[in-house]
This record gives C-alpha cells, sequence and structure tokens, in this order.
C-alpha cells in the first residue's frame, strides 16, 4: 500500500526525520531563551511548513494548540507578503491576535526556507514573550492598554536587520533584555528548523517538499476522517459556565455536528464579547477546540495540517469566542480553555468511554508578579503550575497536570533565582480531587513569600473560584481554585494587588471532576487515597459513606 507515492516504510521514516528537525529547533529556543516563561514553563511552538504555509511537522513539546495555527498565521502573512517576494534572509513577525495565537505576549515569526535558489517552504515559531509594555492587569477595557501591537512586519529582510522596528518594540517594553534574548532564541530555532530541512532536500533528493507535504496530509487527514466516521451522526450539545467578570457568568453553549467524515463545532449562543481581557479570537477559538478532538479521536497519528481539514469551528462574531477588534484579549485563555470542557462534555453520551471530565486547570490559573529586585533592576515573572485532571472511564485524573494546554510548571529553583520570591511549600491539594468511580485528579497548594523590603504587584488571572471542574457520568466536581494571603484574605481570582514585603500567598489549584458515581470506586483504592493522604477520613465519609471507609481500611486477611 501507498499513501501518494510513497511506501509506508519510507513515509514514516522521512516524516520522522521532519519532526525531530522541528525538536531539534525546538531544543534551541530552549536552550537559548532568557525567560523563564520559554526555557521552564514551554510556552512556544516550533513548526515546519510547505511552501503555501501549511504544516508538514510539528515538535512534540511545547503548546501544541498553538502548532495548528502556524498554518492559518502564515496563510494571512503571504496574503500581505505573496511567495514571489520573499528572498533568503527574511524574517516576518507579528503578535496581532487576530492573526496569530490570541494575545499580544505571544510573538510569532516565520522564516523563508530556499533551496536551490527557490523557496520550498517556511519555518515557524511562536512564543510568549516576559513583557509587551502595556498595563497587564485585569481592568483594561481594550487592546491598546494590554501592550504594543506588532502587524506582520519584517524583522529581518534579505539578510539585514530591522534595526528601526527593534528600536520601536525594545523601547515599549520593561524586560528588554530578556525579550530581546527570546526573540534572538527564537531566531536562532528558525534557522536551525531551516538549515536541517535543507539538509533533508539533500539528503533525500527531493526538490522541494511537496510530494512528502501531500503523503503526510493525506495520512493525518484520513485517520481523522476515520475516527469522526465512526460517531454516529447527529448533533451534541453541552453548556459551560465559568465565573466570567463583574457578576457576569461566562456561558459557553457548543453544538458539535458530525455529518459522515467532517465535523463542525459551533458556538452559537455564547456569551457577547465583554470589555475584559478573557475574549477570545476565533483562531484561539479553534485551536483549543481541534486540539481536544484530535487527542480524543486520533491521538497516535502525527499532527499536521491535514489532521484538521475535516473540522470547521464557528463563533458568532461579536460573542466572546469571536471578538471584534480592539476587544481586551490578555487573558483569552480564561475563555479559550473551557472549550476542551465543552466538546467533551457535548460527547460525553456518544463516546463515554473516551471522553474525560473537567480538568481544574481548563482554564488554568496564572499569577504574575512584578517589581524590582533588592539591587533594584526590574523582574517579571509569570508562575505556570497545574491544576487536576479529569478522571476518565478507566482512570483516576493526572494530578497537577497541564490540560488541554501544555505548560510545565518549571523547577522552583529556577524560579527563585530569576525573581526575589521564596517558595516555601509545594504540594498536593488533599480532597481537591472530585470523588467518582474514577477519581479527579489532585490539585496542588503553593506558598510563595515577598523576600524583598518593597511591595510585589501581583497579578491573578484565574477562574473556578465559583465554578468547579464538573464530573462525568455521575462523578463529583472537584474543588474550587482559591488565593489566599497570609493575612487571611482571599484574593479576586481576577484582580491586580500587591504582596508586602515579608508578605505571602497560598494559592490552591482546583482539583478535576470525578468520572462515574463514587458508589463505584474500588474499597482498595479508597483505602490508598487514604493511606496517600490524598483524600481525608471526613472527606471519604461524605463522598464514598461510612461502610465504604469501613471496608476500605479493614486488613485483607492472607490467604
Amino acid at each position: 500500500m501507498t499513501t501518494d507515492g510513497f511506501d509506508p516504510i519510507k513515509l514514516e521514516v522521512w516524516w520522522s526525520r521532519l519532526v525531530s528537525v522541528t525538536d531539534e529547533a525546538a531544543t534551541t529556543l530552549l536552550r537559548t531563551a532568557f525567560s523563564t516563561i520559554i526555557r521552564e514553563s514551554n510556552d512556544y511552538t516550533v513548526v515546519l511548513m510547505n511552501r503555501s504555509g501549511r504544516t508538514i511537522a510539528e515538535c512534540r513539546a511545547g503548546i501544541p494548540a498553538f502548532a495548528a495555527l502556524m498554518s492559518v498565521l502564515t496563510g494571512r502573512l503571504l496574503e500581505r507578503f505573496p511567495v514571489e517576494t520573499w528572498c533568503d534572509g527574511d524574517i516576518v513577525i507579528t503578535n496581532d491576535p487576530w492573526i496569530g495565537t490570541g494575545h499580544l505576549p505571544d510573538i510569532a515569526m516565520v522564516t523563508p526556507i530556499f533551496h536551490g535558489g527557490v523557496l520550498v517552504g517556511f519555518t515557524g515559531t511562536a512564543a510568549h514573550v516576559p513583557d509587551i509594555g502595556g498595563n497587564p492587569g485585569m481592568g483594561v477595557t481594550d487592546l491598546m492598554s494590554e501592550g504594543l501591537l506588532i502587524p506582520p512586519m519584517h524583522l529581518q529582510r534579505a539578510g539585514t536587520r530591522n534595526d528601526a522596528l527593534i528600536t520601536l518594540l525594545l523601547s515599549n517594553v520593561r524586560l528588554s533584555g530578556q525579550v530581546w534574548g527570546d526573540l534572538e532564541a527564537q531566531m536562532a530555532a528558525n534557522d536551525v528548523c531551516r538549515r536541517r530541512a535543507v539538509e533533508f532536500l539533500r539528503d533525500t533528493d527531493q526538490a522541494d517538499f511537496a510530494a512528502l507535504s501531500t503523503a503526510v496530509h493525506t495520512t493525518a487527514d484520513r485517520g481523522m476522517r476515520r475516527a469522526i466516521a465512526a460517531i454516529p451522526d447527529g448533533t451534541y450539545r453541552s453548556v459551560t459556565e465559568a465565573d466570567g467578570v463583574l457578576g457576569q457568568p461566562t456561558h459557553i453553549e457548543c453544538a458539535v455536528t458530525v455529518r459522515g467524515e467532517d465535523m463542525v463545532v459551533d458556538y452559537t449562543g455564547s456569551s457577547p464579547q465583554v470589555d475584559y481581557a478573557i475574549n477570545c479570537t476565533l483562531n484561539y477559538t479553534t485551536a483549543y477546540s481541534i486540539y481536544p478532538l484530535k487527542i480524543l479521536l486520533d491521538p497516535f497519528t502525527r499532527s499536521n495540517h491535514g489532521s484538521y481539514r475535516s473540522i470547521r469551528v464557528t463563533a458568532p462574531e461579536g460573542s466572546i469566542l469571536n471578538p471584534v477588534f480592539p476587544a481586551p484579549v490578555l487573558a483569552r485563555h480564561l475563555t479559550g480553555h473551557l472549550l476542551s470542557c465543552a466538546v467533551y462534555r457535548a460527547l460525553a453520551d456518544v463516546l463515554p468511554d473516551r471522553v474525560i471530565a473537567d480538568s481544574g486547570g481548563a482554564p488554568a490559573l496564572r499569577v504574575q508578579f512584578s517589581g524590582r529586585t533588592p539591587t533594584g533592576e526590574p523582574f517579571a515573572l509569570l508562575l505556570f503550575a497545574s491544576a487536576g485532571m479529569g478522571a476518565g472511564a478507566a482512570h483516576d485524573g493526572l494530578p497537577t497536570t497541564a490540560f488541554p494546554t501544555n505548560s510545565g510548571g518549571g523547577s522552583i529553583e529556577a524560579l527563585e533565582s530569576s525573581a526575589p520570591l521564596l517558595f516555601e511549600k509545594k504540594e498536593f491539594r488533599a480532597d481537591s480531587g472530585g470523588a467518582g468511580t474514577h477519581r479527579g485528579g489532585l490539585g496542588q497548594d503553593i506558598e510563595v513569600r515577598n523576600t524583598t523590603d518593597a511591595p510585589l504587584r501581583v497579578v491573578l488571572l484565574g477562574d473556578r473560584s465559583e465554578h468547579p471542574a464538573l464530573g462525568v457520568n455521575g462523578g463529583l466536581p472537584g474543588a474550587v481554585a482559591r488565593v489566599v494571603d497570609d493575612e487571611g484574605a482571599v484574593r479576586a481570582l481576577k484582580s491586580v494587588s500587591v504582596v508586602r514585603p515579608g508578605g505571602g500567598l497560598t494559592i490552591s489549584f482546583a482539583g478535576g471532576g470525578g468520572y462515574g458515581p463514587p458508589a463505584g470506586r474500588d474499597r482498595a483504592a479508597i483505602a490508598a487515597d487514604l493511606r496517600e493522604g490524598f483524600i481525608t477520613q471526613e472527606a471519604a465519609i461524605r463522598d464514598y459513606g461510612t461502610d465504604a471507609v469501613i471496608r476500605a481500611e479493614r486488613p485483607v486477611p492472607e490467604t
């Protein structure tokens, strides 16, 4: 059997090599980045694309949902800069949320690949820089207050740097050294990907990527269409509620329609856009709808542009999932991450053995600390830490695991070396996972202290203080998120405040929802949870019953 002229073995070997090219470029980005957001928390992506800007290979770390957007982004760049206008040595950047990955701190960078004097493809990166200017708070009402907007522009033209653009950019950010260091890391990653891609073409005696990209797109497309076709035709619906802003909950209506090999995800009926930073551009809405579907329906085929051709995502213009420029979008993940819950709940009845319950990290809770070090240098650190994942039909939810994003928490030592903060505790949060036949994943408690003699600014970007991660098929919800200072005051999860000198915060991350009725949980699993401290006896009695706990604790006679 062949795929567009490639036998399966050759296709697997060549495709694997191109994935390794993007992985090597990603390693370059990680090893050379200045900020902890990239090198510790993996907030980036690296892709290799064909001449039309469609992804062929995606790196296996970073943010998978971002990779799905790079074809869209590069397609938009090619509308502005047609193929025939690109030169060897060009670099185009943008952070336009309606073109790229959804908010201003994410800067996308695209570099052309020339082979034999002919443009044969592109390499692209997107990464979250530590500062983009503006007011990184939650009270802004338009995009202009959130930072510097960079329309698609040449950072480099035919090998010559655009010094005017660089000066403009670095004059509008507080952490110019870190920002420029991260941008140079992206340039280095793009160059590694470009050089290795050319080496691949030479080694395989290929003039371009046309034939190979057709083959890998066809393979990925077939895998997803086969999985969609296995779902009975119909429209499946769900409603998801979140805390929202100013007393107005976020309301998401999701309709997943299956027709043969095609799927449409429609969010008609969802909340209108708001004058607050939780709006989510259609690009981001699309990414965080199709990525959960990809890993649900076809987790084993490598992802590329072909993986997403059979799924269409729509949301009404002017809604919170498709806002009109210049809506504020800084915290768009507080809406976009919820879409994994909406899609899975819609499909829970038809795919009960494959979906998972809501995850406590959907949406993720982010905490930004900023101020000055004891030597007077400005700093800003964005804390990435994970909540509990939702449980599934065959397993408990994973504790403290990011989903639907793929960001990492990073090492405490690296964070403490980058900011005047002391992390005094980082441990599993007992009783945070929702009870069920399979228990939701545990969140965590993190205690952090300001070690300076001046107040530090803290921005909380979170949700789920009132709307916990829900269970599925009779599973119970997980614990809500909360932040409390060392004086006992509860901080709002969407707020800007200060931490006094020597003061601290306890950040409690939400737990995942349970799967199946608690009465179905194995007694040995309850006993193990009690022994490990994952649940307290009080919670075990409340959720599983006194008799169940007694039987769980009773020793099993030896045979």
